[in-house]
């Protein structure tokens, strides 16, 4: 498509656009009387106008039934947490029983490390991403000094080269090869958190295979995002947390991926609770864990149930408009939003802008490298009505996500941008 920099252009693709009327949904945050630009559901996805009603639900159950509630109400909580899994699988791109809505991000993938991440002496090294969430790296120094083993000769990063911000496919599978022998788990974000690059997770999944390794991904900023295919990937686990592009609430409950190849070997080490035990016999609350022969097994506690009337609200809507319509149009938009920034560099004297996230590799963010006056422009950008992230030392990141966001936004945003830099 040949962009336009023009309002009348925005406005005609905002026109034409299918999934237009799912703004209606959100509630759209205020700032000096009018509806914002927002451009951070890549760390705080909108409210959904259902959340309220759905949570309201859950209140009102449990104070009609008591405890009761986990068989008599409108959604009983007993096995609330059951029906996640079909609303999910379009998302991550798994099989129903290889998906559990639980706990929160870091402690899944603690969960999860606890079961593939069982370093030996030839087998112990942890390869990931330079730049990973500061939450991933914790938890990778942790989980190694939990085994007796130093960080620092555990973790391998794999960073951009020199004078570059994306980190090649080919250097990832080079690393991995290099440690083959040495390597027991290959860790990566689905994007990655800073660069907005999305990691070929396919390619990563069958190097870390080939080198006898386990595999898995953070999906925080990849879930309701991108495209996924967990199950056909064959990677071997996943998390993901879903107060972001999946909008269910600040500290919303997150999920996890174990593949189906793995979820019925009950010698598995994991970390258990007993809302991970069998069904039929868990209340008879015997010694000896017995785990649910599907992703339930690494449940710890019962359902947070109105942090997940929250999720469910937001996933009914996921289902309304469907991935592959969502994914369709949040290219176009971060397209769009490559384009429009083009056109403020060329309408400089000097470039101002560099975008460091790949044009062949991207999800809904797009993070800019600000040359000239970034944190002024970060600043100003708020005050003239629009929501954005800074990261240091000079990254502005702009989510446009497909549900609520439009092409107007964008136009608007570049308009924004450029009065702002003329200053």
């Amino acid at each position: 498509m040949k962009f336009e920099n023009t309002l009348a252009f925005a406005k005609q693709l905002d026109e034409s656009d299918s999934l237009k009327h799912f703004r209606d949904k959100f509630y759209i945050p205020i700032i000096n009387g009018e509806e914002c630009i927002y451009f951070t559901g890549n760390s705080l996805g909108l409210q959904p106008k259902t959340t309220q009603e759905y949570i309201l639900n859950e209140l009102e159950d449990w104070a009609s039934f008591g405890v009761e509630g986990h068989f008599h109400a409108r959604q009983p909580w007993l096995s609330y947490h059951e029906m996640f899994p079909n609303l999910l699988t379009g998302i991550v791109g798994g099989l129903p029983e290889e998906i559990v809505v639980m706990n929160q991000l870091t402690v899944n993938l603690h969960l999860l490390m606890a079961t593939f991440y069982q370093p030996t002496k030839e087998r112990f090294k942890i390869i990931c991403e330079a730049k990973a969430f500061p939450s991933d790296q914790y938890a990778f120094e942790s989980q190694a000094r939990f085994h007796g083993l130093n960080p620092d000769e555990v973790i391998i990063e794999v960073g951009p080269r020199e004078g570059e911000y994306v980190i090649r496919t080919e250097d990832i599978l080079n690393t991995i090869k290099q440690h083959a022998d040495q390597t027991a788990l290959v860790i990566f974000s689905g994007v990655n958190y800073y660069n907005g690059q999305v990691f070929d997770m396919k390619s990563i999944t069958k190097a870390a295979h080939d080198a006898g390794a386990y595999c898995g991904f953070d999906l925080a900023h990849a879930a309701g995002n991108i495209e996924l295919h967990l199950h056909d990937w064959d990677a071997d686990f996943a998390c993901w947390c879903s107060y972001k592009y999946l909008n269910s609430g600040p500290g919303g409950v997150a999920g996890a991926f174990i593949h189906q190849k793995h979820i019925t070997n009950k010698n598995l080490p994991r970390l258990a609770g007993w809302w991970g035990y069998e069904k039929a016999t868990r209340f008879q609350m015997e010694k000896g864990f017995k785990p649910i022969a599907t992703a339930e097994g690494w449940q710890l506690s019962n359902a947070p149930v109105l942090s997940m009337a929250a999720h469910k609200a937001s996933l009914d809507i996921f289902e309304d408009a469907g991935m592959e319509s969502l994914w369709a149009k949040g290219q176009l938009l971060s397209d769009y939003l490559f384009f429009i920034i083009e056109e403020l560099n060329k309408n400089s004297k000097e470039k101002l802008i560099e975008v460091i996230t790949p044009k062949d590799a991207k999800g809904c963010q797009v993070s800019m490298l600000m040359l000239k006056k970034g944190k002024e422009v970060f600043e100003a950008l708020k005050n003239n009505g629009v929501i954005a992230d800074w990261r240091e030392p000079n990254v502005i990141r702009v989510a446009p996500v497909p549900l609520y966001n439009s092409f107007q936004d964008i136009w608007n945003f570049g308009n924004i941008v450029n009065a702002i830099l003329k200053m």
